[in-house]
């Protein structure tokens, strides 16, 4: 094939298209990282207003102490935390941690998930999945309670997904037996026990199920339980919580189902 620049070999054409390839993997996994930033800050914001019953979108941020509206400047995920010193503006009222630990945790996860899956509608999927177990998750840690409008995007936001790998001529049933499983399950260990565990936890692990499928949605239960019962031993050894207390499930299903996102094959392949 004729060359236009012959001084150039085949091999010094593929290191620099090897190298061009890592520049833009590498660019793009700072793109995700910084979009998981941005939307770790409004999940802050779902996590903060939707137990107080208040809308997600049309009151501006504003501070919880003094009420002034934030300017756009000191919304920039971590960033503006680090400028601000952890301070209101205004008022100098401290900023909670939490705030920029979800937001760089966010971005972490999607970064993570941009390596394990690149750009395609998994990463689409499971980036709106652990988006909404981040919310359902550090709700139900902070109030005990799973709220039905947190929960409910999750199933649409399931259902759509499926509806386009059906469409795509992907198998679907998979993820409907997931959700079987993961609800049906929890339903009958909260007759049994008879409010044991509470329906909403029951809510996330339907929806989780629709999301991992079948086999990942064993790992996922096979998790939940395990890093709930080690967190429950810690918390009444440390006498935080004694055994009469009630210790929201939520947390471990989200953390686990995160887990099995990333590491639930390699954890079946390895069982296997």
């Amino acid at each position: 094939m004729y060359k236009i620049f012959p001084f150039v070999n085949d091999n010094n054409n593929k290191n620099t298209k090897k190298c061009g390839d890592l520049y833009m993997y590498i660019y793009y996994g700072i793109i995700i990282f910084i979009f998981g930033t941005i939307i770790g800050s409004f999940l802050n914001v779902c996590i903060y207003r939707i137990p107080l019953q208040e809308s997600v979108v049309y009151t501006p941020s504003h501070c919880t102490s003094c009420g002034r509206k934030i300017k756009w400047y000191d919304l920039i995920p971590v960033a503006s935390y680090i400028v601000l010193k952890g301070k209101c503006r205004y008022c100098g009222e401290k900023i909670s941690k939490k705030y920029p630990i979800v937001e760089f945790v966010t971005g972490i996860l999607y970064l993570m998930l941009y390596v394990k899956f690149g750009i395609s509608i998994s990463i689409v999927k499971y980036i709106t999945f652990i988006s909404i177990l981040i919310v359902v998750g550090i709700i139900d840690f902070n109030t005990t309670n799973v709220y039905f409008e947190t929960t409910i995007v999750g199933l649409i936001s399931s259902i759509i997904f499926l509806a386009s790998y059906y469409y795509i001529g992907f198998p679907v049933k998979t993820y409907v037996y997931g959700g079987i499983l993961g609800g049906g399950l929890l339903s009958l260990i909260i007759v049994i026990t008879k409010g044991g565990m509470g329906w909403g936890d029951m809510e996330i692990c339907f929806v989780c199920g629709m999301f991992l499928g079948l086999e990942l949605t064993f790992v996922m239960l096979f998790l939940s339980f395990v890093i709930g019962a080690i967190a429950a031993v810690i918390l009444i050894l440390s006498g935080k919580k004694s055994r009469k207390d009630y210790i929201p499930f939520g947390p471990f299903i989200a953390a686990a189902s995160v887990i099995t996102v990333l590491l639930g094959q390699n954890i079946l392949n390895w069982y296997l």
